[in-house]
């Protein structure tokens, strides 16, 4: 099974699709017998190494993201800390 065979999606594969779908206008009862598996083998392939370049791009986008997040954190952890301290003296002057 493979996913919708749409173009703009899978533009790495394009050209094995376009060969895949002409195969199986060309051949509408062999490609129940095989006629279109070498190309089908082929577009698993592909998919395959299409999935693992984005899952790599994906990984790095993320590993960007939680580093840019925990600097975020920290940020704000530091703000919150002052801000804490100086609303207690500021609230600590007005009682005494």
């Amino acid at each position: 099974m493979h996913p919708p065979l749409t173009l703009h999606k899978h533009p790495m594969c394009a050209e094995i699709i376009e060969e895949f779908q002409k195969c199986h206008i060309d051949h509408p009862i062999g490609k129940f017998f095989g006629d279109c598996t070498n190309l089908k083998i082929k577009l698993d392939r592909c998919f395959r190494e299409e999935k693992a370049i984005k899952r790599k791009a994906n990984f790095e986008q993320s590993k960007n993201l939680k580093e840019r997040l925990k600097a975020f954190r920290k940020e704000t952890a530091e703000f919150c800390f002052w801000n804490m301290i100086i609303t207690r003296q500021h609230f600590n002057s007005l009682i005494y």
